[in-house]
Parts: structure tokens; C-alpha cells; sequence
């Protein structure tokens, strides 16, 4: 190889390293942002001097949000129906998932057309919400579980990676006398790891941000997840602290002792990304294989 093609080379993959860190950073931007907000001071806020790095560092807006101790109640009705719902949901898909992608199955075509229309056509908040309370199962996390009891993407996804596993490995147990549940359980899941984390990390997300479904079948203030408490402490608190600043400014306290509704909002946003964001890494190194096989394979 030549000098030239080689400092060729070398140009074009420093121009890509800037770019994936010009990416990169655009990323991380308002997540900074956001933390530095959370972290200055209500007159460093107010002026817009919060850019990239906390201006007067204090920690009242999170200690607004935490000291009545409902924030760490939401949390773990959120971690209940984040654990219990993700284990359904992988279950629920593998079951489905693993007799539909052999093509012995009989009526295997017509399942997956039914499974396809749900991708395309869905009931409706009114009927769900009529279902739901005929079912009797209103104000029980059973309202969010069984109508998210299987995304249909995440179905495919995972059919996918099964249709692209060697037929042999299969064949082989069952001549030794396997049936489909030890052929599941000792060959199809170990190998399926990969696809495994990325389903998880994707169910987890949706139902750590569950907001909606809570608001609509959940009254019970003692169920509430982690985003509608957000939102409720928000709104309660945002109004408490503007009747409380006002009357300190009118008494001459100092900036520095009051608390934003912008710097509220920042740290309830930080309260909420970082459980998912201390998981990730655990999950990372499978995410993008078990995707990436998940995806091409079919």
C-alpha cells in the first residue's frame, strides 16, 4: 500500500471518529443539561447561566421530590411492575415465538396473519377501558399486564432469531428421545441470550415508563408508578414552592434558598433515567447482536 492511500485512509477514518464524536455529544447534551439543571441553584437557573456544568451547586429540587418518601413508594410499585411484567412478557413471546417459527405447525400461517392484524388495528382506549373493567381486574396491576401481555415487533423479532437456529440441533435431541420442552429449555434458550437481554432491555423500558395505562386503570394513589407520582409532585409541589418563594421575596430571602419549577422537572428526569441507565451496561453487550441477528436472520 502506498504513503498516499494510507494517509487517505487515515484521513477518512479520522473525519468518521469526529463525526461519531460530534454525534456522540449531541447525544449527551441534554442529558448534561438536564443534570446540571437539577443541580444549580434557582437564580443560576432563572438567569440562564446553566449550560454544561452546575451553576451553585445544591440538591433542593431533589430533596423536594424525596423527603415525604411517596417518591420511594412509586419507585417500587414501578420496580414491581417493571420485574413481574417483563417476566411475563418473556415468557409470553418465547411460548409464542418458538412453535411459530417451525414450519410443522399446523395453521402456522393463519396464527401469524392474526398476529399481524393486531400490529395494524387496535381496539380503541373506550373499548379497552370497558374490557378491562368487565374483567373486573381495574385498579390491579393485571389491567397493565394482560393488555401488554405480548408486543408484536418484539414477537417477530424473536421468531426470527429462532427460524435462523440449526434444524440439526433439534433433530439431533429428538432422535435421543427430547421432547419440545427439554429442547427449549437445554438447547433453544442458552443459545438465545443475546435476543433474550435485548427483549428484556426493551420491555423493561416500556414498563418502567409507564404513564397512560396507570392513569387510566390505576385510582389508588398507593399503586401510582413512578411517572404519574412524578407528575402529581410536579404539579403539587411546583404550586406549594411559587405561594412559598413569593412570600420569601417578599420577606427578602435569598435566591439561592428557592426551588424552580424547571429545576423540579430536571431532577425528576434524573430520578427516572437512572435506574434504566445503571442497567444498561449489564444488558449492552448483548443488545446489539441479539438485535442484529434478531433482525437479518428473518
Amino acid at each position: 500500500m502506498s504513503g498516499s492511500q494510507s494517509s487517505s485512509i487515515k484521513l477518512v477514518y479520522g473525519v468518521i471518529y469526529v463525526f461519531l464524536a460530534v454525534l456522540a455529544m449531541m447525544t449527551l447534551f441534554p442529558f448534561i443539561h438536564v443534570l446540571s439543571t437539577s443541580l444549580s441553584s434557582s437564580r443560576a437557573i432563572m438567569s440562564g447561566e446553566v449550560f454544561l456544568w452546575p451553576k451553585e451547586i445544591t440538591f433542593t429540587s431533589f430533596k423536594n421530590l424525596i423527603e415525604d418518601g411517596q417518591l420511594f413508594h412509586a419507585m417500587k410499585n414501578t420496580l414491581t411492575i417493571t420485574v413481574v411484567g417483563t417476566s411475563i412478557n418473556l415468557v409470553a413471546t418465547i411460548m409464542a415465538a418458538y412453535p411459530l417459527s417451525r414450519k410443522r405447525l399446523k395453521g402456522r400461517n393463519v396464527l401469524l396473519m392474526i398476529i399481524t392484524f393486531t400490529m395494524l388495528f387496535g381496539g380503541g382506549i373506550i373499548p379497552n377501558y370497558i374490557l378491562i373493567k368487565t374483567l373486573g381486574i381495574m385498579n390491579t396491576y393485571w389491567a397493565l399486564w394482560l393488555p401488554g401481555l405480548l408486543s408484536t415487533y418484539n414477537f417477530f423479532v424473536m421468531k426470527s432469531f429462532f427460524e435462523g437456529l440449526p434444524s440439526e440441533l433439534e433433530e439431533s435431541a429428538a432422535i435421543d428421545g427430547a421432547n419440545d420442552l427439554f429442547i427449549i429449555w437445554k438447547i433453544i434458550l442458552p443459545l438465545s441470550m443475546p435476543i433474550i437481554a435485548a427483549l428484556t432491555l426493551f420491555y423493561s423500558v416500556t414498563w418502567w415508563n409507564s404513564y397512560m395505562n396507570v392513569l387510566m386503570y390505576i385510582t389508588n394513589s398507593g399503586k401510582l408508578s413512578l411517572m404519574v407520582k412524578l407528575l402529581q409532585m410536579i404539579d403539587t409541589t411546583s404550586q406549594n414552592l411559587l405561594n412559598t418563594n413569593a412570600t420569601n421575596g417578599s420577606e427578602g430571602a435569598s435566591m439561592q434558598t428557592m426551588v424552580t419549577p424547571e429545576g423540579l422537572r430536571a431532577a425528576a428526569i434524573i430520578i427516572s433515567v437512572l435506574p434504566i441507565l445503571c442497567v444498561y451496561p449489564f444488558l449492552q453487550k448483548y443488545f446489539v447482536k441479539g438485535v442484529l441477528i434478531g433482525s437479518i436472520k428473518g
